[in-house]
């Protein structure tokens, strides 16, 4: 299943890269919602082979997630990927400059299930793809704000 949207904001290009792609106020949001995060690659430069151990509880059950950045192509593309026991999941940002003080997030997530059960539950989903597109959307308009305004 695939989800994108765009998100336009009145920051340049560099700018909204830097604050989207800032791992450390991400590791705070998720653990300011619930979820436990460790990171795997200590360095404290974002790029390719950050990645992080994260648990989290969805419909009354632990979860994990094992996700990593595959991608950082700065100020352009970051691309992460991750595996939990039952999905695979895909999310690619990409920034592109429209003017010199405006810039747009493209966002896309790809989720691939990996056992019957997963793929059961996305077949379900599909049927409400009109309600989880809209969702989507707000929840990354939220995410892309709160990381502008975190970013000073």
């Amino acid at each position: 299943m695939k989800f994108s949207t765009r998100i336009d904001a009145d920051l340049p290009a560099e700018r909204l890269f830097e604050a989207v792609s800032n791992f450390d106020t991400l590791e705070r949001m998720m653990i300011g919602r619930g979820a436990s995060v460790a990171r795997v690659d200590p360095s404290s430069e974002p790029g390719i082979g950050m990645g992080w151990d994260i648990g989290f509880d969805w419909r009354g059950k632990a979860r994990r997630l094992r996700l990593a950045v595959t991608r950082f192509d700065r100020p352009e593309t970051v691309t992460m990927s991750g595996r939990s026991e039952a999905l695979d999941i895909g999310l690619t940002v990409t920034v592109i400059a429209l003017s010199r003080a405006r810039s747009r997030a493209i966002v896309e997530t790809e989720v691939k299930p990996r056992n019957m059960k997963a793929r059961l539950m996305l077949q379900t989903a599909k049927l409400g793809k009109g309600q989880l597109d809209r969702r989507y959307q707000r929840r990354i308009e939220e995410f892309v704000q709160l990381m502008r305004d975190r970013q000073g």
